[in-house]
C-alpha cells in the first residue's frame, strides 16, 4: 500500500499489511463464509491457521482453492508473503512470520495441544508488523489464539473477534474476551464486510 493510513468505520488508523485468521472447531465453514466472497483483486495477503491433527496432511488449501477467487497455497518455510494470496498453515508445524516478512516453520512443542498454534502465529506477526497487522479469531474449542490476539492488540494491530453467540463453538472467542476488549466483536457476515474495508484505498 502506498500510504500508512486507512479510514475504518470513520476512524483513521494504520493500514494493515497482512490479515491473519485463526480458527479451530467449525473453522472450515467460517473461513469459507469470510473468504469466498472476497474479490480476485483483494490486495492483502491472508494467512489462515486452522487446527489440524499432526498425523495427516491438511486438505484445507485444496478445499479453499476450489471455492475462493484468490489464489490459495500452503505456507512454505522461508517463503516471502505476497499480496493477494491466501496462505494456509501446514499440518504438524508451528507457523511464524519473521521480521523480513517471510514464513518460518518449526516443530516446537504444541501450545494448547495444538501444532500449528494460533498464538505462535499471532505473536510472531505482532512482533513483525506492529500496528500494520489485522488479526481475526473465530470459532474454536480451546483457548489457543486468545494470548496471541492480546499480543496483536498490545502491538497496535487491529483485533477482530467472532461474537461467541455467532460461533459454532464459543470456547475460543470467550477465552479471548476474558483477556481483552477487541476492536471489533462481529458476526461472520459483519466481519466479511469489515475485511473489504481493510482493503480500501489508503488515505
Amino acid at each position: 500500500m502506498n500510504s500508512r493510513w486507512i479510514v475504518l468505520r470513520g476512524q483513521r488508523r494504520p493500514a494493515p499489511q497482512v490479515l491473519l485468521i485463526g480458527a479451530s472447531a467449525g473453522g472450515v465453514e467460517a473461513l469459507l463464509r469470510l473468504l469466498a466472497p472476497l474479490p480476485a483483486d483483494y490486495r492483502l495477503p491472508v494467512v489462515c491457521l486452522l487446527h489440524v491433527p499432526d498425523s495427516r496432511d491438511s486438505l484445507l488449501a485444496d478445499l479453499l482453492a476450489r471455492r475462493l477467487q484468490l489464489p490459495v497455497k500452503e505456507a512454505e518455510d522461508k517463503e516471502s508473503l505476497r499480496a493477494g494470496t491466501v496462505y494456509v498453515a501446514p499440518a504438524g508445524y508451528h507457523l511464524s512470520i519473521e521480521r523480513d516478512r517471510s514464513f518460518s516453520l518449526s516443530r516446537e512443542e504444541p501450545r494448547h495441544f495444538s501444532r500449528p498454534s494460533i498464538d505462535v502465529l499471532f505473536e510472531s506477526a505482532a512482533d513483525a508488523y506492529d500496528e500494520h497487522l489485522a488479526a481475526a479469531l473465530l470459532t474454536g474449542a480451546n483457548e489457543d489464539g486468545a494470548a496471541g490476539l492480546l499480543a496483536v492488540q498490545r502491538g497496535g494491530g487491529l483485533t477482530l473477534l467472532q461474537d461467541p453467540a455467532d460461533a459454532q463453538v464459543s470456547t475460543m472467542p470467550e477465552a479471548a474476551l476474558a483477556l481483552l476488549e477487541p476492536d471489533f466483536l462481529l458476526t461472520l457476515d459483519a466481519m466479511h464486510m469489515l475485511l473489504t474495508e481493510l482493503d480500501a484505498p489508503s488515505c
